[in-house]
């Protein structure tokens, strides 16, 4: 992330997903579900790329944690934001890049 990229000015939970008030001035919102589908740690990068097992079984805590939601969501230096999730997973470290690029601007 270089000096130019925007940064946040506020986070806030907002229905299903996550509102950014970004520097520039853009407002972006990104759904809870997508943020835990796009998780960028190693171990969901690997599962996106594997090809999708008609078979798997969820686990019991994954059928009762219910729709993605965030339990916690902390600060990673001045470049990320690290979200512990319902479903147990708490690895992955997003970038302001990648929260930008997987935010859709509102009007």
């Amino acid at each position: 992330m270089t000096t130019d990229d925007p940064r946040p000015v506020s986070l806030r939970r907002e229905g299903d997903g996550l509102r950014i008030d970004w520097a520039d001035g853009i407002s972006t919102f990104v759904t809870w579900r997508t943020l835990r589908k796009e998780c960028p740690c190693a171990t969901c990068t690997d599962e996106r790329a594997k090809p999708p097992n008609p078979f798997r079984v969820l686990s019991a805590q994954e059928v009762a944690a219910g729709p993605p939601a965030p339990l916690k969501m902390a600060p990673v230096g001045q470049y990320a934001y690290q979200i512990a999730w319902n479903d147990g997973h708490s690895t992955g470290i997003y970038t302001l890049a990648a929260l930008r690029k997987l935010s859709e601007p509102t009007s």
